[in-house]
């Protein structure tokens, strides 16, 4: 690929608009250092020199899109509380529009906070709920699709099991992007897993594919490849993209692709998976094929791996990653 063909690609990013669909979250991080044992338990005492919150979940696929020049419009549901309000401050400090995001008064906003020693993790603390949101809920999210469907490239649904992604809204989802043909791209959890037949691009990691098929999977090629092969006959889906750590991940769209991971210090993989599937949409949005997509959403996971927390891909280190990997 030429490096004029890789700038071109960059330049299309910027004229796609994709919808995020899912359970959204802050990510918050406290980082200090163990100076002791606590005397009141064994536990280390953390003094703490710092403290963030960032996007997290869904919110953090929409900034990854964002991040990378397109317009990235998310749905979702929070609580009706202080996180809500910081979670729509950091959206609209991020660029991206809050607007989407219903509220409902029966569960907190997703919270997850990291508490960190010298780039080490000693504890998470998380604030949520996995209850599947109410059918009229359920009404209000897929009328605000609906009132932009007909303008999106592509259609992320990102399901952390939070409920936001019920079996019914998936199916309503997929059904009306299939008779728009838009593509739909799902990052997966256990629970549901076979709800998105239809999907255009079904994006699990290692584990989760063997936990949905209830045997062992070694991460070895010959053995991805058979299990693709068996969740294609559990699930009616177009294509697989099975993501695999340190050795990369794996295309399957009647045919196999395995794309190794490139050799970079790895400080943390928090939200790798989140910068993959927005970056996988954006490719997919501006007629890519699935294989070059992957490729690119490959080099982007591997350049936020060397941050420490959940950040997004940024433009520039991933056009440089493009250049030099690429050609």
């Amino acid at each position: 690929m030429t490096p004029e063909k890789i700038e071109q690609i960059f330049q299309s990013f910027k004229e796609k608009k994709i919808a995020v669909i899912g359970d959204v979250m802050i990510d918050k991080y406290i980082f200090g250092h163990v100076s002791r044992i606590s005397p009141e338990y064994p536990v280390p005492v953390v003094d703490v020199n710092r403290e963030s919150s960032r996007l997290g979940g869904a919110a953090n696929v929409a900034f990854n899109i964002h991040a990378l020049g397109a317009d990235a419009l998310l749905i979702g549901v929070t609580g009706d509380d202080a996180e809500r309000r910081n979670l729509a401050n950091l959206m609209t400090e991020h660029g991206l529009n809050p607007a989407m995001l219903a509220p409902d008064s029966t569960r907190p906003t997703t919270c997850k906070t990291r508490i960190l020693s010298q780039n080490h993790h000693i504890t998470r603390v998380d604030y949520e709920s996995r209850t599947p949101v109410d059918a009229e809920l359920e009404q209000v999210l897929f009328g605000m699709f609906m009132e932009i469907a007909g303008s999106v490239d592509a259609v992320v649904l990102e399901d952390y099991n939070k409920g936001v992604l019920t079996p019914s809204l998936i199916a309503s989802v997929i059904t009306a992007c299939r008779q728009r043909n838009t593509p739909v791209l799902v990052d997966p959890k256990l629970k549901g897993f076979f709800s998105y037949g239809g999907c255009s691009v079904f994006k699990p990691n290692l584990s989760e594919l063997a936990a949905s098929l209830g045997i062992p999977v070694t991460n070895d090629d010959r053995e991805v490849e058979q299990a693709c092969l068996l969740l294609g006959e559990k699930l009616d889906v177009e294509s697989l993209v099975v993501t695999r750590s340190e050795k990369g991940m794996t295309v399957y769209n009647g045919s196999f692709t395995h794309i190794p991971a490139l050799s970079l210090d790895v400080a943390d993989v928090s939200g790798a998976g989140d910068t993959v599937i927005g970056t996988l949409a954006l490719g997919l949005a501006s007629g890519l094929d699935l294989v070059t997509s992957t490729r690119i959403a490959n080099l982007a996971a591997n350049t936020v791996c060397q941050e420490v927390g959940a950040v997004p891909v940024r433009p520039d280190k991933l056009l440089s990653a493009c250049l030099a990997h690429l050609q």
